[in-house]
């Protein structure tokens, strides 16, 4: 090994003495310089990569002892935790046997609670059962009494729905009879009423109107008479002063002289025609005068009409009268007819009812019937069983256990068939069928008899 180190650095020396193919001796000046500076930065160079490594190995140095150290605290914790659940798995094993023991005392009484529970409930099932029996007894008794009082309802709701139907029908023909004699009385009264109201009216109207006519004609002919009168004189006093007029302008033209004569005498004359007219005036002012009262009958005229359209509205008021207590008259008989129909449906109703309770007592009638018949054929069958074990046992002494079993066997069958007649409702009155004691003493009563 030593060898080998040293032929080692002899080559490095070596390779280090050549450079660039020269060796240090064949180098010059300043090749040897450049060759030095290259190398002090070589040296430099590896220096700062030895510092560099050396703080890595540095770190790497710290990070394995505190990996180390981590693993030894992991295993610490490993062991740690391996002592704790052997401690918890020995704490389960002594829970588990602590459980089971409470497990098998909890079983035990819960065993002993059911065997009690068992025992009560038996009881309690006895009791109830007991109960129930007595109850059942009860309540065959109470359907037995209200079969009884529903036939004693039946008959009597019967009775009731034939009395309600005559009495119904004789209501309703009484309120027929009441509603009919109400209409007639109410079309006869209102009928007399519309025609007295309508031959009044008439009466009163047409005398009103005759009274107004007469006053109207008399008052007309009077105006006409006067206006006439009026209507004449001035005339004949405008004809004559015309006539005058004519007369004074020939006789002025002829007579110029006697010109103020005629003057006053035109005069005159035109005094009196003032005082005509004058008159005139004094009529049309007394026609004037008389103008109100005629505007007044003319009033009276238009309250005739008024009164007449009034009594024509009474009559109307009359006719819409009538035809209210029509259409009432009306409503009344459809009110008549629908109570007809309700009375009709109630009855159609009850029939049905009637009808459909009869088919059900019917059906179970005939049900009961056959049960009855079906009884009754079991009973002769073991009646007749009966008395032939009777007469065997006449015949055979030795065979008197087993008569005596048919016997109890016949008073069994005897007394589940009264119960289900009983329970079904049936009376017993017509049961033709007797117990075991009644047919031995009817057997043996002969016997005496015969002896004698």
């Amino acid at each position: 090994m030593p060898p080998k180190t040293k032929s080692k650095k002899a080559a490095k020396v070596k390779s280090s003495a050549v450079v660039d193919g020269l060796s240090t001796d064949e180098m010059s000046k300043d090749q040897l310089e450049e060759h030095i500076i290259r190398l002090r930065e070589e040296l430099d160079r590896e220096r700062e990569e030895r510092s560099y490594f050396q703080l890595e190995r540095d770190k790497i140095q710290a990070f394995w002892e505190i990996s180390k150290r981590s693993l030894e605290e992991t295993q610490a914790e490993l062991r740690n935790g391996q002592r704790e659940r052997d401690e918890a798995e020995e704490r389960h094993r002594v829970e588990i046997t602590v459980y089971k023991q409470k497990l098998k005392h909890v079983l035990s009484e819960h065993h002993d609670n059911i065997s009690g529970l068992k025992m009560d409930a038996v009881a309690s099932t006895s009791l109830i059962q007991n109960q129930h029996t007595v109850s059942e007894l009860g309540l065959r008794r109470e359907v037995h009494g209200l079969q009884a009082d529903f036939r004693h309802n039946k008959v009597h709701n019967q009775n009731c729905t034939q009395d309600l139907k005559l009495k119904h029908q004789v209501e309703l023909m009484e309120l027929a009879n009441d509603y009919d004699r109400r209409i007639r009385e109410i079309e006869v009264k209102y009928y007399k009423k519309m025609q007295s109201m309508i031959d009044a009216e008439g009466k009163k109207r047409r005398a009103e109107v005759n009274e107004i006519e007469d006053r109207m004609k008399s008052r007309v002919v009077a105006l006409t008479e006067e206006h006439d009168r009026a209507l004449r004189g001035a005339e004949e006093y405008y004809s004559a002063v015309q006539t005058k007029l004519l007369a004074d302008q020939k006789v002025l033209k002829e007579e110029l002289a006697e010109a103020t004569k005629r003057q006053a005498r035109v005069d005159r004359e035109l005094s009196a025609a003032e005082q005509e007219n004058k008159r005139l005036s004094e009529s049309l002012q007394d026609v004037q005068r008389k103008l109100p009262e005629l505007r007044k009958q003319l009033d009276d005229y238009n309250q005739a009409k008024a009164k007449m359209a009034t009594s024509r509205a009474r009559v109307k008021v009359a006719e819409k009268e009538l035809r209210d207590l029509t259409v009432e008259h009306e409503l009344l008989l459809q009110a008549f007819e629908k109570l007809q129909q309700e009375r009709d449906d109630l009855l159609k109703m009850q029939t049905e009812a009637i009808l459909d309770v009869q088919q059900k007592c019917g059906l179970k009638e005939l049900l009961l019937e056959r049960k009855l018949a079906a009884l009754t054929e079991i009973v002769e069958k073991k009646e007749a069983q009966l008395c032939a074990a009777l007469s065997a046992s006449n015949v055979d002494q030795t065979a008197g256990g087993s008569a005596a079993n048919k016997l109890e066997e016949y008073d069994g069958l005897l007394q589940s068939c009264q119960e289900k007649l009983k329970a079904s409702g049936v009376p017993l009155n017509d049961f033709s069928f007797r117990p075991s004691e009644q047919i031995l003493r009817g057997r043996t009563s002969p016997g005496p008899a015969s002896e004698h």
